[in-house]
């Protein structure tokens, strides 16, 4: 493959997968998910990963990163695989979450249907017990999150001694959850001599600092670095008083209530007060986050995905690199608790060529982080523009009366009798 700088990067740019050096295999699979050209991450990765470089890509999400790696992995481990022959783990692709661990188990799965490689997928909250027999059948592909990979490890149930190429998925997600130790004890159990790829929305000093020191003369590759939001979402913000937020979402559902919406809140608690407040009002909805259990996060996964589901309430947990086909619409409830996060979010619309929207209350407390966002992405986001009447039409239009302070305090107080009554039952 040529250089990025070559005179026929033009040609190079317009050319369709199948004129690629990669399997046919992989090509049947490109061609059956309806790919014809590759995007401006995977035309940019894909070349150096071939000539076996270690690569730290940053680019928007809903860009095509996972197949920008998953492409040329399945090809370099197709080529080198022997008919018949088990050879140990070759690649280990780190996942900071289950939901996005399991994400790329299939994006590699469907890949590679037509070769020769296996991929298998390991994470917590399931039995160790059934991953150690697929272990031991024989695996190309190992997809983990930390916390299980480092359970078998000492376990002496996983031995990573062959592994030939390390991808870290969203690695400074994983920072942002303490697995920075992990990653690099993690280096102990992988050979020296190996390629290593880094890809990832965004970046900062901490996970470049990490990046460079597991790397060797990387190709460093970056899109739309001035903007990190991808230009087909439009994302706007709206002035509301914290406890006014249920309503303006409430009426934004049920405005559109055949679309998919994918509400972000900023914790677990408030996760379940939100599902309660538009319960009250005849919404349907459904939450995730870390407190429920691995079978429950799937099951809400795959109702949202399929659209039985139509509002998903999650937490930051589901917000890196999740590709949630058809989302129209994205809601922060709550702004992010870091300006990062507010582009992994609103990325969760708008994927690939689709078109999306993302709504942002601010309440005035939220203020000071509005700013520390558009500081981030380098300009302001759009305002809007609501006057008193809209936004009192707007609490009038509630089925539940935001001025009936009177139910809601009963209601609370029937709740509290309930887990008084439960504790006195269990003994507690």
């Amino acid at each position: 493959m040529f250089p990025p700088n070559s005179y026929l990067c033009p040609y190079l740019a317009a050319m369709k997968f199948e004129q690629y050096r990669i399997a046919e295999g992989i090509k049947t699979s490109i061609s059956k998910l309806g790919y014809k050209k590759p995007t401006d991450i995977q035309f940019k990765s894909i070349p150096p990963i071939l000539k076996g470089e270690d690569v730290l890509a940053i680019a928007q999400t809903g860009t095509g990163k996972t197949a920008a790696f998953a492409i040329p992995i399945l090809h370099i481990l197709q080529e080198r695989k022997i008919p018949g022959r088990q050879d140990g783990i070759k690649c280990l692709v780190m996942a900071p979450t289950h939901e996005l661990a399991q994400q790329l188990e299939s994006v590699f799965k469907t890949l590679g249907k037509h070769t020769r490689v296996t991929t298998f997928c390991i994470h917590g909250g399931v039995e160790q017990q059934p991953q150690i027999e697929q272990l031991d059948k024989g695996v190309d592909i190992l997809i983990a999150t930390p916390g299980r990979m480092f359970d078998l490890v000492s376990q002496g149930a996983l031995n990573l001694q062959r592994v030939e190429i390390l991808v870290l998925d969203e690695a400074d997600h994983m920072l942002d959850l303490g697995f920075i130790k992990d990653i690099r004890d993690l280096m102990r159990f992988l050979p020296k001599k190996r390629q290593t790829l880094f890809f990832s929305a965004t970046i900062n000093e901490k996970i470049k600092d990490l990046a460079y020191s597991l790397v060797h003369n990387p190709i460093r590759i970056q899109i739309s670095p001035k903007d990190p939001v991808a230009k087909n979402i439009k994302h706007a913000v709206a002035f509301v008083d914290m406890d006014d937020k249920r309503f303006f979402l409430e009426g934004l559902i049920k405005n559109n209530e055949d679309k998919k919406i994918l509400v972000f809140v900023r914790t677990k608690v408030r996760a379940e007060r939100v599902k309660k407040a538009l319960e009250r009002v005849q919404i349907h909805a459904d939450t995730i986050h870390s407190d429920k259990i691995q079978e429950n996060r799937e099951r809400t996964m795959f109702n949202f995905r399929n659209g039985e589901l139509k509002v998903l309430i999650a937490t930051d947990v589901s917000a890196r690199g999740i590709d949630i086909p058809n989302v129209e619409y994205v809601v922060n409830y709550d702004l992010p608790e870091t300006s990062e996060n507010y582009v992994h979010r609103v990325g969760r619309t708008g994927r690939g060529s689709q078109k999306g929207q993302a709504f942002s209350f601010c309440s005035a407390e939220e203020k000071e982080m509005l700013a520390e966002i558009e500081q981030n992405l380098g300009k302001t986001i759009q305002r809007i523009d609501m006057t008193k009447q809209d936004y009192q039409d707007t609490l009038d239009g509630s089925e539940e009366n935001p001025h009936d302070w009177k139910s809601l305090i009963e209601e609370a107080e029937q709740e509290s009798k309930k887990r008084r009554k439960h504790k006195k039952k269990s003994g507690k």
